[in-house]
């Protein structure tokens, strides 16, 4: 099966995922949906330094808005903070180092955040594709930690803090590649069979997505939202998938249209007339399953995911406070 998942997935790329894809798609978009001022409103962009998120970090600083930028690494980040108010001419960019992957860190920053600053947005765009199993200090497999965990921990630290807001959202950066993984609750940290980094990552996108649909239900006053990027020539394709970037870099969207819809669903008022929980792709709700590709997963797996993710949270919550 997971041949023909890879197959019909890739085939759907070739069509949708390009430059071109991008461009058939943005005929039906309506310019006026992001021609909006967010002044006075704050947006929290993770991994806000390169690629996707510098570029969303990037659109609504035109626009007016308070950025904070979480990056990992405090000297491409002060660069790219330089950078967006440059060509932006918006001061109010702020910057916090924090590393997704350490979970102790993201309990503090959260409840220093939460004690200083405002919050309309939330938008988790930091990730990672590590192709070798590597363990953090805390022992996690560095892509579940990062990608699912760290996502969680952030999220639902600082929910308290956007439901104080009018019109709080929550975006959540995933893949199109999380349409070939099927949700995986028996090994988290992949640490049974080989280690493929590729579909690692792929499982860790659609757990976000089942994140997603999970809060959607659980916290009614605030918008989720999951969405696909499309294959962008940014940084971490080019160093996490080179074969993948040698072939289709001639045909790959620029980091701006990859971060066009993450951008319409933070400032757009059109994107909240839609549901939450969904999974969106070039502005509009797209399916979280390939047609036959048995990728659905029983309700109480998506349950345990939550209930595995909430004990870990917690379990790290009470180490970062020394309790």
């Amino acid at each position: 099966m997971s041949w023909y998942r890879r197959a019909v997935w890739f085939a759907k790329g070739l069509r949708e995922y390009t430059r071109s894809g991008y461009e058939s798609a943005s005929k039906r978009f309506g310019p006026a949906d992001v021609e909006v001022d967010v002044a006075g409103k704050s947006f929290l962009v993770t991994g806000a330094n390169s690629g996707i998120g510098k570029a969303t970090a990037k659109g609504i600083a035109k626009r007016g808005g308070t950025v904070h930028m979480v990056c990992r690494n405090k000297e491409r980040a002060e660069e790219a903070k330089a950078e967006i108010m440059t060509e932006t001419g918006n001061q109010s960019i702020f910057l916090h180092i924090l590393d997704i992957s350490n979970p102790k860190e993201i309990w503090k920053f959260a409840e220093k955040f939460k004690n200083e600053h405002k919050l309309n947005v939330l938008i988790n765009n930091a990730g990672c594709m590590v192709n070798q199993r590597e363990l953090t200090e805390d022992g996690l497999e560095k892509n579940f930690a990062t990608n699912t965990l760290g996502t969680y921990i952030l999220t639902t630290a600082l929910l308290p803090l956007l439901e104080k807001e009018a019109d709080p959202r929550v975006i959540t950066v995933s893949s199109g590649g999380m349409l070939v993984q099927k949700l995986n609750i028996s090994d988290l940290q992949s640490a049974n069979g080989t280690f493929d980094g590729t579909m690692v990552y792929a499982q860790n996108k659609r757990q976000q997505v089942v994140l997603t649909e999970q809060w959607a239900k659980a916290h009614r006053n605030i918008h989720f939202s999951v969405m696909h990027p499309g294959w962008a020539d940014t940084p971490a394709v080019r160093s996490s998938m080179p074969d993948f970037y040698q072939k289709m870099k001639n045909t790959l969207r620029t980091e701006a249209q990859g971060a066009d819809t993450v951008v319409w669903l933070a400032v757009s008022s059109e994107a909240t007339k839609l549901p939450s929980g969904l999974f969106f792709q070039d502005r509009q709700p797209v399916a979280t399953h390939l047609p036959l590709a048995r990728t659905y997963s029983p309700p109480e797996d998506e349950e345990k995911l939550m209930q595995v993710l909430e004990e870990f949270s917690q379990k790290f919550k009470s180490t970062s406070s020394g309790t």
